[in-house]
């Protein structure tokens, strides 16, 4: 049975604890993860603490050089990180990859460093007086990330803390930890003090313990949209910064004009895409008019038919198995709830098997039509490959689905009418739009982040919005005195009159 530790610096105590890591593909248990505790978190930040501020005080286009390295190596391991990375997850090498890639991109973008941490500077604010800012690091960071995206989104917390000036401490989710361990292993080699990046497993005991010791500024979650509402008000109390990005129901409104042998092609992707395990996967798709949800349909259901599910070495396989036989069996149950409430289902991915992998996690594709605001099931993430079609009258009747949906994490629309779209992006109460695009996820040099309950916190993960999270801004005001010494261009507050 292969054993995965921590990775800290020091020999990590004996664990008391440890949790299985399931191959989704066989069903069967291929490793063990040991979680830990405070006071394993502890020494971790024992560590980080005394490697900081000697990091921080390197100047930024060597901390960039280390970024680049980085960079360089993660490309040359790709293949191998892929591989990983599908063997604990279940979704295909190339999405893995992708995943992979996403997360890159992002340290791409925190090569720029030394041009993105300038201040701003005033000269003659006042008479012989400037103004000007400059950024600093907070100190140590913790960043909690899921189980579906297990190299993208680590990525996306300690490229950016770690280039700002930063120590990390990133507790993967104990579902598929090898990839974040193996980041780590490779930012070492690419040149990062030892300790500055360190990788703590654990469950809600370990969670806590970041919540709550002193020493760790800020943290940057990634989950479910209960759990990141408890860190954000524990870690909040505990006078942290804390950005907690939650779940998602995201909508794709489909106009009468809209190309829908495109829509089709994206929609099959969207939803069905990494088993439909990503908070920007498109799970609701909202016809406007009978004619075009019958239209819709019928050339869904010739897509969904061509779908190959496989194990996620299967290089033709579209999509592979969920991640542990607990999360097959929620989606299910989920299916089963949309059938109690009345809803239709069309094509069932219920007890779906693949030959040869009788034991794997395997959900089929699943449509569900004549689905309503008022069922749990539309009403709640079901985190599968399940698309549910909600119909809708008209384009106010669309628009008002996702904006008062629980979740506001992504939305897209799609049509041929500019007027149209310009006025859904205005109008629609959803952190992030898609106008033809049905994941819209913003590239590394903008920032992403949701509204409502698929976000807490006011500042959003990676770009221009990441560096302020993982640094605080100084203000300094200056004066250098021209005179003789008597006190005659003393300054003086400004009064009125």
């Amino acid at each position: 049975m292969r054993q995965i530790d921590h990775f800290i610096v020091g020999d990590s105590p004996a664990p008391t604890r440890k949790h299985a890591i399931w191959n989704p593909s066989t069903g069967e248990v291929q490793a063990e993860v040991a979680l830990g505790d405070a006071a394993l978190l502890a020494r971790a930040v024992e560590t980080a603490k005394r490697v900081q501020p000697e990091w921080a005080a390197t100047n930024p286009q060597r901390r960039a050089r280390v970024m680049f390295k980085f960079k360089e190596l993660v490309e040359a391991n790709m293949q191998s990180l892929a591989e990983m990375l599908s063997s604990e997850h279940g979704k295909t090498v190339p999405d893995a990859k992708g995943d992979v890639q996403r997360g890159l991109e992002v340290i791409e973008y925190a090569c720029g460093i030394p041009q993105i941490m300038k201040g701003e500077y005033t000269h003659g604010a006042g008479p012989g007086i400037d103004v000007y800012s400059m950024r600093q690091p907070l100190g140590i960071g913790a960043g909690i990330t899921p189980f579906n995206f297990p190299a993208m989104i680590p990525m996306w917390m300690f490229g950016m803390a770690c280039a700002a000036g930063n120590a990390f401490i990133l507790k993967p989710s104990e579902r598929d930890p090898s990839v974040p361990v193996r980041l780590a292993e490779l930012f070492l080699e690419a040149g990062a003090p030892e300790g500055l990046l360190q990788v703590v497993h654990g469950d809600k005991e370990m969670v806590d313990a970041i919540i709550d010791h002193p020493d760790i500024a800020a943290i940057s979650f990634v989950g479910s949209s209960d759990i990141a509402q408890y860190i954000y008000a524990r870690g909040s109390a505990n006078n942290k910064r804390v950005q907690a990005f939650g779940g998602a129901k995201n909508h794709g409104i489909v106009l009468p004009d809209a190309d829908l042998d495109q829509v089709v092609t994206d929609l099959t992707g969207a939803a069905f895409g990494s088993a439909g395990e990503r908070c920007m996967a498109l799970p609701v798709v909202v016809p406007v008019g009978e004619e075009t949800a019958e239209r819709l349909k019928e050339k869904l259901l010739k897509s969904i038919a061509g779908l190959r599910i496989g194990v996620s070495n299967d290089p033709d396989a579209d999509y592979g198995p969920v991640v542990t036989p607990e999360h097959k069996a929620r989606i299910e149950q989920w299916i089963t709830t949309a059938e109690e409430e009345g809803a239709e289902i069309v094509v069932d991915g219920r007890g779906f098997t693949l030959q040869g992998h009788e034991k794997g996690f395997f959900v089929g594709p699943t449509l569900i039509d004549r689905v309503t605001p008022q069922m749990r099931s539309y009403q709640e993430e079901i985190f599968g490959p399940v698309l549910q079609i909600v119909r809708a009258n008209d384009f106010e009747a669309a628009l008002k689905l996702p904006s008062e949906h629980q979740y506001g994490n992504g939305v897209a629309i799609f049509t041929r009418n500019g007027h149209a779209a310009r006025e859904f992006a205005a109008r629609v109460n959803v952190g992030m739009v898609g106008i033809n695009v049905p994941i819209p996820v913003p590239v590394a040099y903008h920032s992403f982040g949701g509204w409502k309950r698929s976000g807490f916190g006011d500042i959003d993960q990676y770009g221009t919005e990441g560096l302020r999270f993982w640094t605080k801004n100084k203000k300094i005001t200056q004066r250098w005195p021209d005179g003789g010494g008597d006190g005659s261009n003393a300054f003086v507050i400004p009064t009125m009159g």
